[in-house]
């Protein structure tokens, strides 16, 4: 079964590395395979020590659920479904944007996860290390 590689992680990381960059926002900026098992991590000169942790866990978030994190979010707010869901996994699940599947073929096979700036920039960070893949 197709997962997420080093080479890929590679490939995904130097893309948001440089739409981080071009925004002028060092990031921390993860990569898991299917399991939800870090690939690869790179922490850019200046990215916020606190943000590592949330990266690779918005990674694990976008595995674990097979969707974004701004999605799944949107969707966690009080009266909506997944209202609470933060709490759940031992409080890993990050209900914020940053996180996104990776997609080969159509199916999951891994997921990026940024941290470092506003849920906009991480969006985009995170949107442009996925379009690598």
């Amino acid at each position: 079964m197709a997962t997420v590689n080093l080479a890929d992680a590679r490939r995904i990381i130097e893309a948001a590395e440089a739409r981080a960059a071009e925004i002028g926002q060092p990031m921390n900026i993860a990569v898991v395979d299917m399991g939800g098992n870090l690939v690869a991590h790179v922490r850019m000169d200046g990215a916020w020590m606190g943000s590592v942790d949330i990266s690779v866990n918005k990674a694990w978030t976008s595995r674990a659920f097979d969707i974004a994190t701004k999605e799944l979010g949107m969707n966690s707010q009080p009266g909506q479904q997944f209202y609470g869901i933060h709490a759940s996994n031992h409080g890993r699940v990050m209900i914020f944007a940053g996180g996104i599947p990776l997609r080969r073929d159509g199916m999951v096979v891994g997921a990026v996860g940024v941290s470092g700036g506003t849920g906009e920039q991480d969006q985009s960070v995170a949107e442009a290390g996925a379009g690598a893949l």
